[in-house]
C-alpha cells in the first residue's frame, strides 16, 4: 500500500537557534521514519507544500549552511520514492541545487496529481485569497529570474542576510492582512474548484491553520504549520489524514 506525505510550512530557521535546532530534529525524526517506509517499499511519495525554510536564496555555488540536517534526510528519501517541492512565499530563492544535487524537482507553482485515483490539487496556498492582487505582483517581481540573477551578484553573506530580513518583513505583513479578512478565500477557491469536478482534495499550506474539510464532491486540507501546531498530511487507500509530528 503506498503512502503520500504532505509537509508545510516548516519554516526552518525561523526564531531562535535553540528552538530552530529543536525544529530541525523534530522533522528529521518524522523524515527518518519515512525514509524507513521507503526502504520496505512503501512510501508513494513525499510532497513539501511550499515554505520548509523561513528564507532560502541560493547563488551559483553558496547555499544557506544551516539545516543539512534536513536537506541530507530528504535526499535519501529521494533515492528511494519521489519527492517533490512547491516553492512558497519565503523559499522563492530555489536556482537548481535541489533538482541537481538531490534529484528534488521544484515548482514554482500549482500541480496536480493522481493519488490511488484521486484527483489531487497540490498549492501552497500563497495568491488564493480573496483581493490578493497586490501580492501577486510583488510576488511577481521577487520571482523574476532577471532580478535574481542581479541579486546574485551580491556577495552571499550579505545577500542571505538581506533575504532573511524580506523573509521577516513579508511574515508581519501577511500576519496583519490576514487578521483584517474576514473571509477565507483560499477555502472558497477549493471549494470551487471541488465542486467544479477538478479535484478531489485541494492540498495547501500557508494558512499556518490545520484544516480537514469535507464538502459534497471532494475534500479541503490544509497542512498547518510547525511553529505552533507541528501538522503534517498522510493519504492512503483509507483516506487521507493530518497528524501530528
Amino acid at each position: 500500500m503506498s503512502k503520500y506525505y504532505f509537509i508545510s510550512d516548516v519554516h526552518l530557521g525561523y526564531g531562535s537557534r535553540v528552538d530552530d535546532r529543536a525544529r530541525e530534529q523534530r522533522l528529521v525524526r518524522l523524515l527518518d521514519d519515512i525514509f524507513a517506509e521507503g526502504m520496505r517499499g512503501e512510501l508513494g511519495g513525499v510532497y513539501v507544500v511550499g515554505d520548509l525554510f523561513d528564507s532560502w536564496f541560493e547563488f551559483s555555488s553558496v547555499i544557506p549552511r544551516r539545516h543539512v540536517r534536513a536537506i541530507a534526510a530528504l535526499a535519501r528519501i529521494a533515492a528511494y520514492a519521489p519527492v517533490e517541492y512547491l516553492m512558497g512565499n519565503h523559499d522563492f530563492g530555489h536556482r537548481n541545487y535541489f533538482e541537481t544535487e538531490l534529484s528534488i524537482p521544484v515548482h514554482r507553482g500549482d500541480i496536480e496529481r493522481v493519488l490511488h485515483g484521486k484527483k489531487f490539487f497540490i498549492s501552497h496556498g500563497d495568491g488564493k485569497a480573496a483581493n490578493d492582487t497586490g501580492y501577486l505582483v510583488l510576488r511577481s517581481i521577487l520571482r523574476n529570474p532577471v532580478l535574481q540573477a542581479g541579486y546574485r551578484l551580491i556577495h552571499p553573506d550579505l545577500g542571505i542576510r538581506f533575504a532573511e530580513w524580506i523573509s521577516g518583513r513579508s511574515r508581519a505583513y501577511t500576519d496583519n492582512r490576514d487578521a483584517l479578512r474576514k473571509t477565507d478565500g483560499m477555502k472558497a477557491f477549493a471549494e470551487a474548484k471541488i465542486n467544479r469536478g477538478e479535484a478531489d482534495f485541494v492540498v495547501m499550506g500557508h494558512r499556518h491553520t490545520p484544516q480537514l474539510m469535507a464538502f459534497e464532491k471532494g475534500t479541503y486540507v490544509n497542512l498547518g504549520d510547525w511553529i505552533r501546531s507541528y501538522t503534517y498530511g498522510f493519504f492512503d487507500e483509507q483516506g487521507f489524514e493530518i497528524r501530528n509530528a
